[in-house]
Parts: structure tokens; sequence; C-alpha cells
């Protein structure tokens, strides 16, 4: 073999080409990756954006909020920030980053806070990190920050994490495309240190995200997720700039495990040994099988072997890749070299030593020019246990065929008379190119067989119709007779050589169909959210692409049983039980033309993943005999193994999705035990108190003094009434028994109704009330609506402090009615406004703050929802405090003003 280092083309990557020349006219984007919020991600943005500025680049703040932080706030200073955009949000005016203005401003670098943030409603974009592609695609750099529990890949594992789930993600993507990407990264000591000196949180927030999320075992992981995410980027931009730039690696800044597969027997020893070697290295690992045109040609046995072994290979974790080739070892190192791996793992020579000589050695190529890359020789064991199939396979149909040789007769016969008609103008030598031309016709339109026929006809026609002496079978002249020699040799490999071309045409295309309804099938189960769809769809698919019966067998119950089929049927006789019972148990085929139980109608087949087996599918047709030919089998695999994990991923959510019940079930189990166990005790507590001393010193007690303890027990019996109220409130809601008596009113009178009943609760504070006399009446339930009311006003004058203002305003906005109750308290905290309404969820106040059940916001949304409205809570923009809006649609036909529809007299 000759230099391969030299003969390799250095030539840029035109992928990486591709890509450089996308980045040209666009915008840099920098991120700024964090493990936590407090890191200090904002401040170093702000920091770098001064240095910028300092180098006379024009700099901008699109967003930047600084959550109060005093060294934040004074970064801020000195630089222009473009005022943002007011959106009104269903009546209240909320801000976002103005797109427009910064375009219109055109700066050098914008400086853009929170990339995962969601935009409010009615922004041009929903999503922030929208705006920031839509600011890069002007040629404009962008400086943004991004913590790692936002990134849409790790999203699943920062829940399992801090069991947290985030809902505002950015696509892997936009990491992937950043030019740089800067970890801003803090020790957990270090960071629940800034909490506790309040540079992070208020106080109060400070305690209580130390004891859930900022716990130092969350942070180290999250900590070690932001590191390898870095380093990952890292490592593909270091690829990148190799492959843009022709340079012959590798460059050893990581490793990258290579192993080179395939048909002999001991692959499934180098497949494991590559798992080791890169779990050893902490390093990722790749597959590679080179498909040369003798891979046509290989054997069934051989062909399995690769498949089960290349299946092994992900099923251990690693990338597998097929590419096309004619020199292996030429291609294997211009694979490693281009993907920058350290390490190739190959096995040692099974051929014979003159077989090397005669045909050269893989592995003594790539140990002679690998360069760089260490190259590990495995004596791959070939008596280690291969994953073996326990089926025996069906023999393909090669049946006869006459039509092609009947053609291969008609080519010889058209250049028979081609040749006669040249005959007087060519000489005889030149004749046989005329057949030539037919064998290879023959070749291309039938086949090797074919071609060999056309190849001795056209041999002995050509000697019995233009050599001398003609129309015989001898041959008088020594030339004549060798070039009929010649011919026929040149004819047999002219033959031999175009049915490989065609039979790899065939091969491209057999390929080509069944690759894309793998596609299909894999896109049709991706788009499926129910397991009856996917087994449906598996069913189907298997049953069309494979021409048998199919059925899917599912664990119930400690055993399993027939979930879907196609055609549909769930009759499996006794045999067939055992059958399906044992290749579940041990996760081995079982059944007709298995090694165990072959006597059965069916022959099942064992569903896994890397994980665990899933189900088992039950396959038959009407035939004798084994069901599937080993190409057969190896499509089955592929279909098995999708079908798996789309099995798997849907009862992963259904699996989480009953943790989530248990979970919320256990939480509101403890919820009504602690809010009984305080709310009943609390006011029985000071009413038999009262009601005690009264008993025992009623005669005593000054008049004042008794009144003051009649007092308390009224309002302690009322608070009683209204927590039972609330119980009996939320049991009909959760059995949906909620059934609204439906009539027309006035929205100011039912908050005039729920004034009157709250005026002893509100008694300390003023209530401001702005209801317009046109707003249109409302069909609702009058004592629902009541009771949200009163509970909303109970709410604010809870939360906020005596002799604040609590404000109710009613509007119209286009098909519906608005209702709002504003507090002048602290407001919600953030990580709370998402849960506020869920039943025995209390927002966390101060001591002077009266204890609730809980349930008073859950029983707003029932009673609003119920009524066909909805209910939000958020912060007011124009100060502190907390505002929760009811929409209620306006009907579409109003009654007359004194019809009875009314509701008053009924």
């Amino acid at each position: 073999m000759p230099d391969v280092s030299h003969e390799i083309e250095n030539r840029p990557s035109p992928d990486a080409l591709l890509e450089h020349a996308e980045r040209e006219g666009r915008g840099r984007l920098k991120i700024f990756l964090g493990a936590a919020p407090g890191v200090g991600k904002t401040y170093e943005m702000l920091m770098s954006g001064r240095a910028r500025k300092a180098d006379g680049v024009d700099v901008v703040i699109g967003v930047v909020e600084t959550h109060g932080r005093q060294e934040t706030e004074a970064l801020i200073e000195g630089f222009e920030a473009i005022p943002r955009k007011r959106i009104d949000y269903r009546g209240q005016p909320l801000e976002e980053m103005d797109i427009d203005a910064i375009l219109a401003r055109r700066p050098e670098l914008v400086l853009v806070d929170e990339l995962a943030h969601t935009n409010v409603a009615g922004s041009r974009h929903p999503k922030r990190y929208m705006d920031v592609q839509e600011i890069l695609a002007q040629g404009i750099d962008v400086y943004s920050t991004l913590n790692i529990q936002h990134v849409e890949s790790l999203n699943d594992v920062v829940a399992q994490i801090t069991r947290i789930r985030v809902r505002e993600t950015v696509p892997d993507s936009i990491i992937d495309r950043a030019d740089d990407v800067e970890i801003i990264d803090l020790t957990p000591d270090d960071l629940i240190k800034r909490l506790k000196d309040g540079k992070v949180y208020v106080p109060t927030t400070a305690r209580r995200a130390i004891e859930n999320y900022f716990s130092p075992g969350n942070l180290t992981a999250l900590r070690e997720l932001a590191l390898r995410r870095t380093a990952q980027r890292v490592d593909e931009q270091l690829l990148n700039h190799m492959q843009a730039h022709a340079i012959s690696g590798p460059w050893a800044a990581g490793d990258r495990v290579l192993v080179c597969l395939d048909h002999s027997r001991g692959g499934a020893s180098l497949v494991r040994y590559a798992r080791r070697q890169a779990d050893r290295l902490r390093a990722p690992w790749t597959t590679l099988h080179l498909e040369t045109p003798q891979s046509l040609n290989l054997p069934d046995e051989d062909k399995d072997r690769l498949a089960t072994n290349m299946r092994l290979a992900e099923q251990l974790g690693g990338e597998t890749v097929t590419l096309p080739a004619l020199h292996r070892s030429r291609e294997i190192i211009a694979y490693a070299n281009a993907n920058n791996f350290t390490h190739i793992i190959v096995g040692r020579p099974s051929k014979p030593r003159w077989r090397q000589l005669w045909q050269g050695s893989v592995t003594h190529d790539l140990i002679r020019y690998a360069g760089d890359i260490s190259v590990h020789v495995i004596s791959g064991n070939a008596r280690e246990s291969e994953p073996q199939r326990g089926v025996k396979a069906a023999q393909p149909l090669k049946a006869f065929r006459i039509k092609p040789y009947l053609h291969s007769t008609v080519f010889i016969g058209l250049a028979i008379i081609a040749g006669i008609a040249l005959d007087q103008t060519l000489d005889v030598r030149n004749l046989a190119l005329v057949f030539l031309m037919a064998v290879l016709a023959a070749a291309v339109r039938g086949g090797l067989g074919p071609g060999l026929y056309a190849s001795l006809l056209g041999a002995l026609s050509f000697n019995f119709f233009f050599l001398e002496p003609r129309y015989t079978l001898t041959v008088r002249d020594p030339e004549s007779l060798v070039a009929l020699f010649f011919y026929l040799g040149v004819a047999l490999v002219a033959s031999n050589l175009t049915a490989a071309v065609q039979r790899q045409a065939v091969a491209a295309r057999q390929r080509a169909r069944t690759t894309e309804d793998l596609y299909l099938f894999s896109k049709k189960l991706a788009g499926t959210g129910t397991l009856d769809d996917v087994l449906w769809a598996t069913a189907f698919q298997m049953a069309s692409m494979l021409k048998v019966r199919v059925v899917i067998l599912l664990p119930e119950n400690g055993s399993i049983a027939v979930k879907a089929g196609y055609p549909p049927d769930d009759t499996l006789v006794d045999a067939d039980i055992a059958a399906a019972k044992w290749a579940w148990e041990h996760n081995r085929p079982a059944g007709r033309a298995a090694d165990t139980l072959p006597g059965a109608k069916r022959l099942y087949l064992p569903m896994r993943t890397g994980r665990e087996p899933v189900g088992v599918i039950g396959l038959d047709n009407d035939k004798q005999g084994p069901l599937l030919t080993p190409e057969q089998q190896r499509l089955f695999d592929a279909l098995a193994d999708q079908a798996a994990l789309a099995i798997e991923r849907v009862q992963l959510v259904s699996d989480v999705d009953k943790a989530k019940l248990a979970a919320e079930t256990d939480r509101l189990r403890t919820a009504l035990l602690t809010s009984i166990s305080h709310d009943l005790k609390t006011p029985l507590a000071a009413i038999m108190g009262s009601a005690g001393m009264l008993k025992d010193f009623g005669a005593d007690i000054p008049e004042e003094a008794r009144t003051e303890l009649l007092t308390s027990i009224v309002d302690e019996s009322e608070r009683l009434n209204r927590f039972i109220s609330n119980l009996l409130d939320m049991t009909r809601i959760g059995s949906g028994a909620m059934e609204p008596n439906y009539a027309f009113h006035f929205v100011g009178d039912i908050v005039g109704t729920a004034l009157s009943r709250a005026a002893k609760i509100a008694a300390r504070h003023r209530v401001k009330v702005s209801i317009p006399a046109d707003l249109p009446m409302l069909k609702i339930d009058p004592v629902l609506f009541e009771q949200v009311l009163f509970n909303l006003i109970d709410n604010a004058a809870k939360y906020a402090p005596d002799e604040t203002v609590i404000d109710i305003r009613g509007f119209r906005d286009g098909d519906a009615v608005l209702l709002s109750v504003m507090d002048e308290g602290p407001g919600i905290p953030f990580n709370d406004v998402e849960r506020i309404f869920d039943s025995f969820y209390r927002v966390r106040k101060g001591d002077h703050v009266r204890a609730g059940t809980g349930l008073g916001l859950s029983i707003c949304r029932g009673f609003i929802e119920a009524m066909g409205g909805t209910i939000r809570a958020a912060n007011r923009s124009d100060r502190s405090g907390a505002v929760f809006t009811i929409r209620m649609p306006v009907p579409a036909e109003m009654p007359l003003l004194g019809e009875k529809a009314l509701g008053e007299d009924e």
C-alpha cells in the first residue's frame, strides 16, 4: 500500500466550509453559561461589555435584569440602554426588549440578559432567543446569559436532580451555533454564601432556595453538567476548526475512540473492549464499518454477524457509522484524521500470511500509516460468546427465471444480424466488439448468469458465423483461435464486472427503499402519543414490510397479554402462550423455527432496549418452516428496536405521570392533615377558651371584656365556618359535581355584595372600586362569583399591610369583561406564580400575616373555570403588590331588562 498519509487529500471539509460561510454576514453570539442563578453571569457580561466599550466598540443594553443586586446595577451606569417596548397584556402593561429600536439604532454589540426568557403574548417572537437570532441575522453581535437548566436536552436530567422542571428552555442548536461559550463557574460553598449574604435573592427567598434548589448536592451536579456541556461545545469547535482548515489530526486535546468492525468472528470482543476503553478514558466512541464491493457477496451468516455486532455497539452506547470504501485502511485513516480520533481499535489479522502478502493487511497498514493515532490490535476472541439469535433462518427463494436467458439469446441474435450486415466492411476481429456489446447488455439486464450464458453463446456464434471455415465450430487459422480465446476471456470478465455493478445498483435501490420505510416508521412513532397508537403502527409496519401476521404482547399483572395485532387477532393456543411466556422470561426467541418450543404456531421474539425487555412480538404466515430470511431478520431487528424505544418512551411518560399523581396525592393528604390539625384546632381552641372564661368567670368579667370574648367567639366561628365551607367547595370541584346556576347579573352588584360580606375582613384597609356602569351583564352563578370575590378580597387583606388600598377594577376587553383585584402588599414571589392556584399551596409570609388554608385561590380557579372563565395571577407593574384578573366572556345574547332571566325572582 502506498503512503496513505500523503495520498489522502488535504482539503477542507465541505460541511465545515459551509458552516463557516453561513456565519459570514451574521453577528457573533457569545453565551455566558452558568450552573445556577447567582453565579455572576450578568455581572460578567456587563464587565465584558465595559471592556469592549473601552476598546471603542458601540455597545448598548437591549435588556438586563439586575434583580435588585447593587453591584449589577452599578455596572449598568455608563451604558446606553434601549428603551423597552410596552405591551398591554390583559389590561396590564408589561415591558419587553424592543427589537425594532435595536435594529434602527444598529449598534455593534447588544447585551441581552436571560436568553431563555418567554416573551409576553403579543410580542413578535414567543421566545427571547428568537429575538437574538433576528438581531444576529442583521450582523449585530450579541452577548447573552443562560443557565444550564434551560438547555433543552438537559431538561429531564435537571428535573431529576432538582425535582423542579424548568418550563423555559433553549434548543441545543443555539449553543451549538454560538461563536463563544464562556463558563461562569462558582463553587457551591461560595454560591451559598452569596445567597446567605443577600446578594442573589432577598433573605426570605434565599432561605427557601438554600433549603430546596440550592443544596450543595444539587449545585455540584449542575456545575458538572455546565462544565461537561461547555467541554462538548469546545470539542465541536476544535473539530470544526480542523476540518475547515484541512488540518490533519489528531490533536489530542481530548480522547476519541474508533473501533473498526467487519464480518469476522470476534467482532463482539472488539466492541466490548472499545466500550471499556472509552469508559477508562471518559471519551466518546464510534463503531465504523466500511462497505466494500465484496461486502455484497458475503454469506448471510457473515452479514448477520456484522449486523448483530453493530446493534450491540448501539446498545452499549456507541455511535455506529457505515461508509462506502474501496481501500479500507485508507478510508479508516482519513475518517479518523477528519474526526480527530486519537485511538483506533482493530482485530488482529485472520488471513493466512500468503494472502496478506498478496492482498495486503488492513491492520499492518494502519500501524504503518496511522501517524500520531494510537492503534490497538486486539485478538478478538472468536470463541467468546457472541449474541446468538437462536432462530433458524429461512432460505431466500431463488427461483430459476428463463426470461433473462431469452433476452440474452435475443441480444446475441441481434449481434449476429448486425455482424452479417457489417461483415463486408469490418475486419472479423472488429466484429467481436458487436458480440461484446451484446454480452454487456445481457449482464446489465439479467445479471451474472445471463451474462455468462451470453458470453458462451456469443463465442460459439462468433465462431460459427464469422470464423473460417464458416458454419462449423472448427477453427482453422491460429490467429482466429487466439482472437476467439481472448474474446471469450474479455466477455467473461466484462459480464462479471457488469453483473457486479448491477447487483450493487439493485442493493442500493433496495437499501434506499428500506431506509425510507424505516424513516417513515420512525417519523410515525415520533408523532404517536398513546401506547395503542404505537402498537398499531408497529404491527402494521412489520406486517407490510415482512409479509407476515403480527401479534404484540406486553407485560400485564405478572404475565404477558396480547395488546395489538395485524390482522387483528387476540387468540393464542396453549403452545403459543407457553412460547410467548418463555421468550419474555428468558429474553430469547421461542416458538416456530426457534431452538426452544419449536412446535408453536408463531415465532416469538423479544423486544428490548438498552435498559430492559419491553415486550414480545409473535410472527407467523401460511408457509411451513422458518419464517424470516437473514435479511428479514436484520430488518425485523431495526423495526423492533424503534418500536421498543417508542413503547419505553410512552411507558416512561405514563410512569412519570403516575409518580406525579402519587406525589401530588401524598402532598395533598399531608397538607390536608396539617391544615385540619392547625386550622381546625386554632379557632376551636379560641372558642373553647373564650367560652370557658365566660362560663367560669362570667359574673366577674367586665362588660367590655365580656363583649370582646363574645366577639372572639363569633369571629373564630366564622373563620371555622369558612374553612369547612372551603373544604366542601373543594370536594364539589374535585368530584366534578359543580353545576353553576346561571343567571344574568351586573358585575357591580355582586362586587357590592361581596364587599358587604367582607367588611369585617377588610376593615383595616381602604377599598377602592372602579366598575363602569355600562359594563354588560354576565351569565354567571351569583353565589359562586361572590365567593370568588370574597376569597380574593380576603387574600388581599391577608398579605397587604394595614391602611393600604385594595383596588377593584372592571373593564371590557373585546368580547370579554375583566375584573381585577389589586393589593399593595409584597407581591407574589417569581417561583410561586405558577403554583399559587394549587390546592393547599401557601406562599410563605411574615408573622404579621394571619394563617390561611391554601384553598381560597384554588376554589377561585375551580369556580371561575366552571363558569367558563379564566383567572390569572401576576405582580403589579406600577408598584409592589399582586393583581388577580378574572376574565369572563360576554354572552352572545343579552336579556331585556325586567325579564325573569335576571334570576332575581327565581
